[in-house]
């Protein structure tokens, strides 16, 4: 239906009306009609106004002789031959003193004529203060007047030229007004959404929207029942991600888990909140941290590799589907010939009558999808279209379901493409984030392929797969694997190679120091497989899965993994190892420790390192350490740095401790050396409980290679004053258990009854008055009499008084006094020794 000012302009030629009707009788005509008015398209009102042009004509003469629009008349009858003519009318209908009414018809008016392209937007843009009139329609409380203000404002700020000036006017904090109002036209959300769409491509004002407070609205409208208000909200999230600034804020506001679940939902309707969702994902991928969280939602960044690259995948003969250890699944037809046999018995597999892990199934499913969609070509393409539509493609990156992305990921590592196995390998390892998606990765069968490109040539494509192995290694379930497989030989290749680099040297040591088995945790991992599930280890010939069977066939796999390491493992390895103990980072002494320390366990190998010289090494690392407590000479160390030589050094001790079992080795070495620079670490400020190696190394030390009596008496007045007074003090201040200070306190008791001053001061050096003073409000029985009888003697060096009192030992002794308890006068003893 057409408004009465828009019959106007479309009555024929032959109509009579005269150039006499003003313009207040058109507002009184133009009020009759109460529903706002709504052109179908945006050709129809340059139509009517060409079909009226003299009827227009009257109409602007009179209104211009009334006043009520003081156009310039020039401006307006520019092109009289299109209704471009009269778009300066209906921005003058704009102003704040016309009627609601016409001020509503008028925006709509020219919303819907904007969309009729550049032109018409041009037109609109040429009468300055139009934009800040429209931004002023968005407070209307009419829902069609802020549809049509911001949809408005949508087509004007689509032109780039126009962006800026659409910012300017102010129409982020209007808009934002808007939408943070409680009840809102799912049009007028629509069209507001989208301006901000529109904007948030200018760099400058994406950071002004991140800022306007409106990312949780954003992250609410994800859910909206309208499809086009999610499609708005995903989209200005898209544009945010793009400016790395905002990704924290973005993430703090949870938007990683909403996007995640728009991507991971396989009804979604619109492919435009799904590509949006992707790609605000892949901006916030660009995070290590971040990317870690999106892989917790269940979803894998992989590389687009290219189409080309599966060519050999799709002309391999045809597969059929296998159990993850080789076992193949009868077949019972005859294969396709793009394989969708193989894809239907791999998607079905949990309908056969296997019993198989979780994981593996995931594994079978996965692997038949991708090598179905990689043989007929379909494997990257995404709505229709293939992904890698650029040259650049290499560089991009796509979003999978943990299933599909772990088996893609595997495919790649299988092609011939070195640039795409490296982007592949680093995929796999930034997935390695749980011991899920580890075992996930082993049952798809990437270790084989990684331990057979350990051998390549190329130092880049080694350094990506150690990366992942490395990362894959933090699974005792899947080091087991990575061993099995053969990576035990290259690793080592890699370690005595002189030209490899520093980061990849680390990272081969980190994987061999967890092959060895160092941790004391893996130990009870082995015990529970024995007992809990035997067939994890070895699958007896037959198939069946007898408990006893198995038990008794680990102590020949272990010694057939024994003979193995010995073959590989000679001098020329420890010997470097050796010489990287002596040269490199304390983060990484730890580790070539760990692994010394377990080849110790066997003698032939500690006779090796005592012929090729490690007591060089071990000095290296002691020395470091002792010179952590020489004040004069003590560099500037971060506690991250004092952290990991204490760390390294304590690694050392146990190896010397496991040394000293051999006699041939004590013969080799000078015992004082050892003692004195051992003495000093415990004097160092490294941390307390990296201390506990180092003394046990000292007792040990003495009672090995000891020389005396009173040599002996120093070394444990070393040990009591640097780290069990310490150490127990400690206990006393942390612990929250009553059980552990109380034994803490008798302990330091006991230690104190000795009758040593340097005790009574290692005590109160260490802190330790303030926690038993503390004791005495909890204490009871013999625990609070050997509180107070440290107490006591430390009240004998005058010293210490300051610090007694003001640790509050005054009142809760006299409370110990009045109550005429068991341990009053002990209580009152100390009591006077304190300064009144």
């Amino acid at each position: 239906m057409l408004c009465n000012s828009c019959l106007l302009l479309s009555l024929p030629p032959s109509s009579s009306f005269s150039s006499s009707i003003t313009a207040t009788k058109l507002f009184h005509l133009r009020r009759r009609s109460r529903e706002p008015h709504r052109l179908r398209s945006p050709e129809d009102l340059p139509a009517a106004l060409r079909h009226s042009r003299r009827t227009a004509d009257h109409l602007v003469a009179g209104a211009t002789g009334d006043g009520a629009f003081p156009a310039d008349i020039g401006s307006i009858r520019r092109t009289t031959n299109s209704g471009d003519a009269y778009v300066g009318l209906f921005v003058r209908m704009l102003g704040l003193d016309n009627d609601p009414l016409d001020r509503e018809q008028a925006v709509i008016t020219l919303w819907k004529y904007s969309q009729g392209g550049r032109k018409c937007i041009d037109e609109i843009m040429q009468f300055p203060g139009c934009i800040n009139l429209v931004i002023n329609l968005l407070r209307s409380e009419s829902s069609s007047t802020c549809e049509a203000a911001a949809g408005l404002l949508h087509t004007v700020s689509s032109v780039n030229l126009y962006r800026d000036a659409v910012a300017k006017c102010g129409a982020i904090e209007e808009i934002s007004s808007l939408l943070c109002q409680s009840e809102l036209t799912p049009e007028v959300k629509e069209q507001g959404l989208c301006t901000l769409w529109s904007l948030s491509i200018n760099d400058t004002l994406r950071l002004k929207i991140a800022k306007s407070g409106l990312l949780p609205k954003f992250i609410r409208f994800l859910d909206d029942e309208e499809v086009k208000v999610k499609e708005a909200a995903g989209g200005i999230l898209a544009n945010l991600a793009l400016s790395s600034c905002n990704h924290d804020i973005m993430v703090e506001a949870g938007v990683i888990p909403k996007l995640a679940d728009l991507l991971k939902r396989k009804d979604e309707d619109s492919k435009i909140i799904r590509k949006e969702a992707k790609s605000a994902l892949l901006e916030l991928c660009k995070d290590e941290y971040f990317r870690t969280l999106i892989t917790e939602e269940g979803l894998i960044r992989v590389p687009i590799v290219g189409s080309s690259a599966y060519q050999a995948v799709r002309s391999v003969t045809r597969s059929w589907p296998s159990l993850p250890d080789g076992t193949e699944i009868q077949r019972s037809q005859r294969p396709s010939r793009y394989g969708a046999s193989e894809l239907l018995l791999g998607l079905n597999i949990q309908d056969r009558n296997l019993t198989l892990e979780y994981a593996k199934m995931n594994a079978i499913v996965g692997r038949s999808q991708q090598q179905f969609l990689a043989r007929i070509g379909a494997i990257e393409m995404e709505d229709g279209r293939k992904a890698e539509s650029q040259s650049l493609s290499n560089q991009h990156y796509t979003l999978l379901h943990w299933i599909d992305g772990v088996a893609r990921l595997v495919l790649i590592l299988g092609l011939e493409d070195l640039s795409a196995i490296i982007r592949a390998a680093y995929s796999i390892a930034d997935a390695s984030i749980s011991e899920n998606m580890r075992i996930s990765f082993k049952e798809a069968g990437a270790i084989r392929h990684l331990v057979q490109l350990l051998h390549h040539n190329s130092e880049t494509v080694r350094q990506a797969v150690v990366h992942a192995l490395d990362r894959l290694s933090l699974s005792y379930r899947v080091c087991q694997t990575i061993e099995a497989e053969g990576a035990l030989e290259p690793l080592v290749n890699v370690l005595k190679d002189p030209n490899t680099s520093v980061v990849l040297l680390e990272k081969t040591i980190n994987i061999l120091s967890r092959i060895f088995d160092i941790g004391n945790d893996m130990k009870p991992k082995i015990d529970d497989k024995v007992v809990d599930q035997p067939e994890e280890i070895e699958k007896a010939p037959s198939g069946s899965h007898d408990t006893g069977g198995s038990k008794r066939s680990l102590p020949t796999s272990l010694n057939h993994e024994r003979l193995s390491r010995e073959v590989i493992i000679d001098s020329s390895v420890i010997s470097t190892l050796i010489d990287i103990l002596k040269k490199s980072s304390p983060s990484l002494q730890i580790k070539v420790a760990s692994i010394l320390e377990y080849l110790a366990s066997f003698e032939s190998y500690a006779t090796t390192m005592t012929a090729v010289g490690i007591v060089s090494g071990l000095d290296a690392v002691f020395e470091r350490g002792a010179l952590n407590g020489d004040i004069d000479n003590q560099p500037e160390l971060t506690l991250v740095e004092t952290e990991e030589i204490g760390l390294a050094t304590s690694a050392a001790a146990r190896l010397l401790a496991k040394l000293l079992n051999y006699e041939q080795f004590c013969r080799s070495i000078d015992p004082m050396n050892f003692n004195v620079v051992l003495c000093r670490i415990l004097k160092s400020n490294i941390p307390l409980r990296t201390k506990d190696w180092v003394a046990a190394c000292l007792v040990k030390l003495e009672s090995k290679v000891g020389s005396g009596a009173n040599h002996g008496y120093a070394v444990d007045m070393e040990v009591t004053i640097y780290e069990t007074i310490p150490r127990v003090v400690e206990q006393m201040s942390t612990s929250f258990s009553f059980e552990d200070k109380r034994a803490a306190v008798i302990e330091l008791n006991r230690i104190i009854s000795g009758g040593s001053m340097e005790c009574t001061r290692a005590v109160a050096a260490a802190g330790g008055i303030f926690p038993l003073v503390e004791f005495l409000n909890e204490g009871s029985g013999d625990a609070l009499e050997a509180s107070l009888a440290i107490l006591y003697n430390l009240s004998m060096d005058a010293e210490n008084h300051p610090a007694i009192v003001a640790a509050g030992a005054v009142p809760v002794l006299k409370r110990l006094v009045l109550t005429e308890g068991p341990q009053w006068t002990r209580a009152l003893h100390l009591f006077r020794t304190l300064p009144t």
